[in-house]
């Protein structure tokens, strides 16, 4: 089986576009690196009286186009190498929708399932304290990701604003509304993910949405508010998984027939969606060979891989997640004809309205969602169709379209700023 780690995997993908650019080598050596990493120690006393240090990690990739933003993950699995990948592709992924922000990103190896809320919270705030001088509205902006939520970002927001002795609204994104949240943050990423899916199908399969099967891999945060989107669009969902296991509906239809709310709900009574009545359980591997349209990888990195990459039956995968196809995978759909549409253009929805929500707080507004809303489509349609404009005229694939006109519009920056 390929073996590859995401940083590796992120180093490729900017080496693939170096030769289309004509990126001096001082620049293409600064892009390969973080500008900083930094890396705490978190000692913990648990509410049952054990002691436990915890790893939390800042990267900070690049700042050419504007300050550093970037989630922080809570999973065991975190390591340095994987946050200095996503903190890359934050980069890429800001400079794809057109927003003045660098990337970053953090994570602690916690896993915060099996901590109670308190002992978070003491984690979460231990964390503010080690990384206070390296962020704010200024400098880097931190915003949910896996395994945190608007209250971790409501405590962080806290944290940051005692040490600094006033309220700082601006110092973080993806907060609770009470403290300064935006409508329609919580779905972004997935109506983004929805939205890219929706000019696929009408660029590659010449369909509407109403028209086509898809099967979604991940009910979490993104793959549930996708999997709702498209629903509502008309889409026919044939099947979904999450850390339960997968399923596919026992309806003579083929597609999941309830709404997507009793579709949910039922996925929490039971405990995951692959203990549903009225659906056949599957494995993870099994959705991602389901026979569908449409394959939205909506979960961890290297799910489609040189193993399994021959038994994909979609026409077009989206990669809602990040990094969910290694290199070599990547290079064999595109010999099998498949449409890839890649992560740093699908899943910048998120970041999108984190820029949004940004702003409001510098000028303390507050905007409507229908606003919310409707910008968000504007800008996905048109990063989609910018990134389509120039895979065509250069004759190349989406995703090295995308980071190419990514990486020259951040290496353009460093290069009017006259970074050395």
């Amino acid at each position: 089986m390929e073996q590859i780690s995401p940083f590796d995997n992120a180093l490729a993908q900017l080496a693939s576009v170096s030769d289309m650019l004509d990126i001096e080598p001082e620049y293409y050596e600064m892009l390969k690196s973080p500008r900083r990493e930094v890396t705490v120690s978190l000692p913990i006393k648990l509410s049952d009286g054990t002691i436990t240090t915890y790893r939390g990690y800042r990267i900070q990739h690049n700042n050419a186009r504007g300050p550093y933003k970037g989630g922080i993950r809570y999973h065991p699995s975190v390591s340095i190498d994987e946050v200095k990948a996503l903190a890359m592709w934050m980069t890429w992924k800001a400079a794809i929708i057109d927003i003045p922000f660098g990337g970053a990103k953090g994570g602690i190896t916690a896993d915060p399932t099996r901590m109670k809320l308190d002992d978070l919270e003491r984690l979460t705030r231990k964390f503010v304290d080690g990384i206070e001088r390296d962020i704010g509205p200024e400098v880097d902006i931190p915003a949910p990701d896996m395994g945190t939520n608007p209250q971790t970002m409501g405590w962080i927001m806290n944290e940051y604003s005692k040490l600094r002795g006033h309220n700082v609204p601006a110092a973080v994104t993806g907060k609770p509304l009470e403290l300064g949240g935006s409508e329609g943050r919580i779905s972004a990423t997935g109506r983004g993910v929805a939205i890219c899916t929706r000019e696929a199908v009408k660029k590659y399969l010449r369909k509407d949405l109403k028209e086509v099967t898809v099967a979604v891999q991940g009910f979490g945060n993104v793959g549930s508010y996708t999997v709702k989107t498209l629903m509502e669009l008309g889409a026919k969902m044939v099947a979904i998984s999450d850390v339960g296991g997968g399923a596919r509906p026992k309806s003579n239809s083929g597609h999941f027939e309830e709404p997507f709310e009793v579709l949910y709900s039922n996925s929490m009574k039971y405990g995951s969606i692959s203990k549903l009545p009225s659906a056949e359980p599957i494995s993870n591997e099994e959705l991602l060979e389901s026979e569908a349209d449409i394959l939205i990888p909506a979960a961890l990195e290297n799910q489609i891989t040189d193993e399994n990459v021959r038994d994909i039956r979609a026409k077009v995968v989206v990669e809602a997640a990040n990094g969910p196809t290694t290199p070599v995978a990547d290079k064999m759909l595109e010999k099998q004809g498949v449409r890839l549409i890649p992560d740093v253009l699908v899943n910048s929805g998120g970041v999108l309205v984190s820029y949004f929500e940004w702003v409001q707080n510098l000028n303390r507004d507050h905007w409507r969602e229908e606003e919310i809303s409707n910008r968000l489509e504007t800008k996905m349609n048109q990063a989609f169709h910018q990134v389509l404009d120039y895979a065509e005229k250069e004759n190349v694939d989406l995703r090295r379209a995308a980071l190419a006109l990514a990486v020259d519009k951040v290496a353009k920056a460093m290069r009017l700023a006259g970074w050395h």
